[in-house]
């Protein structure tokens, strides 16, 4: 879909969980704006101020809710930590779960207030920058944007994409992935380094909500003995189909260290497990998590890692009379604001370019600016990435036998190979 006219005012909202190279996203989108007489309006704090928007009670404040992007506000912030106008996790869309409700006037009240609040402001076009969870509100702005009278202002949506987890359908690699990688890679070797000064076990839980990218990416770089992601979730692993069995698990990892130990005579290794696994777990054990705006369950505060580390130490003391250090650590949120390895500055500069280039130069609407190959730039419809039934983005799991999987499996131990644990599947 193409706009009617090019856009003179152009708004940018950013989010969810800030990424590695937020900064070189909106520096490089607002700059092309600016450098071609265009205004650019940068929101605070995702869709907070904008949800909530009434002209008489609850008006937005120039540089309390917003800010106009000046040059000097961006130049030279690409490699700058953190997310220069501040993200949130609100939801406009929360209760929208079909086209159908896009008519309902109580369920997208939301909307209504953030449609109004971007047209009082004159808003021709939003550059929306953020996750799965976000592509979905883009989604719902442009949808309900249809719904209306045929003289009813209106903007056009484009969407950049953004997650550490690297989970996007529509693009090969998002940007902060590869920084994240990096930085909790490090930190693995580091806990690599304690654990066999220590003889000790790390079970080590990485960010990865849907799918296992960056827990397989951590183990890769960082030399894991073992990575397990949701994509792994099997009968081996289940109690009931997609159900995650705590006991499986546990005892998968002590046959792991059994066979450490009579094998390689080492007595410490490291396993990574994608924190996503959590809401996989049995249903009796995830009833009091709180859940956010989205209705994902608070991962960090049910800690997987800890919960497994435990069943795995009591499993190997049942198995053998001796006890065996198990350490729990969780890594993620260290790595947000890490800073950003030069190919995520690139990809996010290349982004950010590219949703001027949507807008202005291809006219485009409800469209994901994205990138492959020597980052050439590509325009998905929001129709290529969200169900028309239940208006859900897709997400892209790590595919099992993959060449990428096949890696990760060729280089941590490899079990089913050793004469010790053919032995033990015997017995």
């Amino acid at each position: 879909m193409t706009t009617p006219s090019s856009p003179r005012r152009v708004g940018i909202i950013f989010s969810g969980g800030p990424a590695p190279a937020a900064n070189a996203v909106i520096a490089s989108a607002a700059v092309s704006f600016i450098d071609s007489g265009r205004e650019v309006i940068g929101f605070f704090g995702g869709y907070s101020a904008l949800q909530d928007y009434d002209p008489t009670t609850a008006p937005l404040i120039r540089d309390e809710h917003y800010l106009l992007f000046r040059e000097r506000d961006v130049v030279g912030i690409r490699n700058e930590r953190g997310i220069h106008i501040g993200t949130a996790r609100s939801n406009p869309g929360k209760g929208i779960s079909s086209p159908g409700d896009l008519l309902d006037t109580a369920k997208t009240e939301r909307l209504r207030r953030v449609h109004q609040a971007l047209t009082d402001l004159n808003i021709d076009a939003l550059i929306s920058i953020g996750g799965d969870d976000t592509l979905k509100t883009a989604n719902l702005l442009f949808q309900y944007q249809k719904q209306l009278a045929e003289d009813a202002p209106r903007f056009a949506v484009v969407h950049l994409p953004k997650t550490i987890d690297n989970d996007y359908n529509g693009i090969d690699f998002t940007f902060g992935f590869f920084t994240a990688v990096d930085f909790m890679a490090k930190e693995l070797l580091n806990l690599r380094a304690d654990a066999i000064a220590t003889r000790s076990w790390f079970v080590v839980e990485t960010m990865g909500r849907k799918a296992g990218w960056l827990s397989y990416g951590v183990a890769i770089a960082g030399e894991a003995n073992l990575v397990v992601g949701v994509e792994d979730l099997d009968e081996s692993l289940c109690h009931a189909p997609g159900v995650l069995s705590l006991d499986k698990l546990s005892n998968l990892i002590c046959d792991l260290i059994v066979v450490r130990e009579e094998r390689d005579k080492k007595r410490y290794g490291m396993v990574v497990l994608a924190e996503g696994l959590a809401e996989r777990l049995p249903d009796d054990l995830l009833v009091d998590v709180p859940r956010d705006e989205h209705g994902h369950i608070s991962l960090g505060k049910l800690d997987l890692g800890k919960l497994v580390a435990k069943s795995v130490a009591q499993k190997y003391q049942e198995r053998s009379g001796k006890e065996c250090k198990v350490k729990p650590i969780q890594l993620g949120y260290e790595s947000r604001c890490a800073p950003a390895h030069a190919f995520d500055i690139m990809l996010g500069s290349q982004l950010g370019v590219g949703a001027f280039r949507a807008l202005v130069e291809e006219g485009l609407d409800g469209h994901m600016v994205s990138v492959t190959g020597q980052l050439d730039l590509q325009y998905v419809p929001f129709s290529d990435l969200v169900d028309p039934e239940t208006l859900v983005t897709g997400v892209r799991l790590i595919e099992r036998g993959s060449d990428f999987h096949r890696l990760a499996r060729f280089l941590e131990t490899r079990m089913d190979r050793l004469p010790v644990w053919k032995a033990k599947q015997k017995d």
